[in-house]
């Protein structure tokens, strides 16, 4: 699932390149996703992609059938409340972002915070990270951080967004700002699939995240 997708390019690609995968884009303006939904719902000789399906719903309002389903969620250069969500400082959207998550699945989050963002001009990834508070934030919500640090231009290229395009991140001109990479995952502990399962402490130190992010 990808959250708040925008204009549904990055679940068209994903779905593209993975035609056995359910890929969901949810985002809560209706006419974002207009163009790529009709694009889906193409025949496939025309390029239609029956395992691309689009929901208009925002982070905090997720409909319940999507709750713990997602072997993967995305979230790709947020602002706003969702960009909040994203580094759990919005405790609607950090819930809304860690109710999809199955057992065993994972969150990828790519965030990009410049202090002229809407909602987000006391952001920073470097102090959530320092000292383990994002850590123990999203553990409350039952997930682990598991990694957390700077995006590699490789990555930026192979995120086929309009917003990577919009803020420069990649491509030509300079980035006013830094992308980073965030993967959350939450863990039953037993290993199975059950939901509501009791969870493993996170297997990642605090001061080790740290330490990597300042070697990278």
């Amino acid at each position: 699932m990808d959250l708040g997708t925008g204009d549904g390019r990055f679940v068209l690609a994903a779905a593209g390149a993975n035609p056995t995968g359910l890929v969901i884009g949810i985002d809560p303006v209706a006419d974002a996703l207009a163009e790529a939904s009709r694009r889906a719902a193409a025949p496939p000789p025309k390029g239609g992609l029956t395992n691309a399906l689009f929901v208009v719903a925002a982070a905090e309002s997720l409909p319940l059938e999507l709750h713990g389903v997602a072997e993967r969620v995305t979230v790709n250069l947020p602002w706003g409340s969702l960009l909040r969500g994203a580094l759990a400082l919005d405790e609607r959207a950090a819930a809304g972002i860690a109710c999809l998550v199955a057992p065993g699945g994972t969150a990828e989050l790519l965030v990009a915070p410049a202090d002229r963002d809407r909602l987000a001009g006391d952001v920073s990834v470097d102090g959530r990270l320092e000292g383990g508070c994002l850590t123990a934030d999203w553990r409350r919500y039952g997930l682990c951080l598991h990694e957390a640090r700077p995006a590699t231009a490789a990555e930026l290229a192979a995120t086929p967004t309009s917003w990577a395009k919009r803020l420069r991140l990649h491509g030509s001109g300079v980035a006013d700002r830094t992308p980073w990479r965030l993967v959350l995952r939450r863990e039953p502990a037993d290993g199975s699939p059950t939901r509501g399962g009791i969870l493993r402490p996170c297997s990642v130190d605090p001061a080790r995240t740290a330490s990597r992010r300042r070697a990278s």
